[in-house]
Formats: structure tokens, sequence, C-alpha cells
């Protein structure tokens, strides 16, 4: 059983995966010119202006301690960081105060890697990055419809939400001419 359950079980698995899912079982590894910049499984940190910004994440997103804050909807803590988020989106977004905020830009995901935004987080961030690119109306519109083209239905269009991938849309946005 050791040699059957411990050995051969594993590597045949290993192997039926390498063979149809190749890149899904190597990591959904990204790169730019031949160098690995992320995965498109694992959200990542985007500081720059130039750049859509990811949802927050209660890891730092770092891998290795991956987990919610498990705070509760009644915890002041939480509480706290929702408005603190909240503030902080409207005011690099350059928003009205009063501006409706996706909540997965208030709220980190349960993972603390989730690597998706909405549709409505990226179109709300399209004037700061026209702006920090100098883009003109013609690239904002390219800018649109490559949110557009990134947007992800939902599994047989009902089951989940409507996402894109931040690393995968920040690696096309840098095509924008």
């Amino acid at each position: 059983m050791i040699l059957l359950l411990g050995i051969i079980y594993p590597l045949f698995i290993t192997g039926i995966a390498q063979v149809c899912f190749h890149d899904k079982s190597n990591g959904s590894l990204v790169k730019k010119n031949g160098v690995v910049i992320g995965s498109a499984l694992i959200g990542q940190q985007f500081d720059n202006k130039a750049y859509f910004t990811s949802r927050p994440s209660a890891s730092g997103y770092n891998t290795l301690p991956s987990g919610a804050s498990n705070l509760s909807l009644t915890s002041k803590k939480l509480q706290e960081q929702i408005i603190q988020r909240k503030k902080e989106f409207i005011a690099v977004n350059k928003l009205p105060s009063d501006q409706v905020v996706p909540s997965e830009m208030l709220f980190a995901s349960g993972s603390g890697l989730d690597p998706h935004i909405s549709p409505q987080a990226a179109l709300l961030q399209v004037e700061r990055i026209a702006e920090a690119r100098h883009f003109s109306s013609e690239q904002k519109q390219k800018l649109k419809q490559l949110i557009e083209n990134n947007t992800e239905k939902p599994l047989w269009n009902w089951l989940g939400e409507t996402k894109m991938n931040v690393l995968l849309l920040n690696l096309q946005l840098d095509g924008i001419k």
C-alpha cells in the first residue's frame, strides 16, 4: 500500500496533470521577456499610479501565511479598515467623496491572494491611469476597451462573478500606444 499510494499513485496523477494541464499544474506562471513576473493565480501589489491596483490583502500578498483576517463584520478594527480603504481608494482615484466603491476594494479576499477585481473597480481607476500615462482621449478609449476585452464571465454564465485578472490586465496596459 505504501508503494501504491505513496509513490505510484502520486507519480501517475502528476503525470496526468503535466500532460493535460501543464500550465496550471506548474503554477500558471506569467512571463515577460522570458522572465517570470508572477502567477495568474496569485494577487500582487501594484503601487504605481499608472497601473490597476489589486484588492487589499490580509497577508500583505505573502503566499506563506495566506489567509483572511478572520475579523467579523461587527469588528471595530474591520470597520476602521473599510473606512480607511474607501478613503484611500477615493483619494488615489480622485473620485467624489460619495462614490460607491466596489466591495472587493474594501475587503481583503479570503486567502489574501485573490488576483481578480470587478470591471466596476477597474473602470473607477481609468481616469487615474490615463492621467498618470498622459493618455489622449483615443488611448483612454482603448483602455476602456481593454477592460471590456479582459472581463471574464461567470462559469457557465451564472456561477461566480464577472471579474478580471489584474496582473494580466496590467501587462496588456503597457501595450496601449
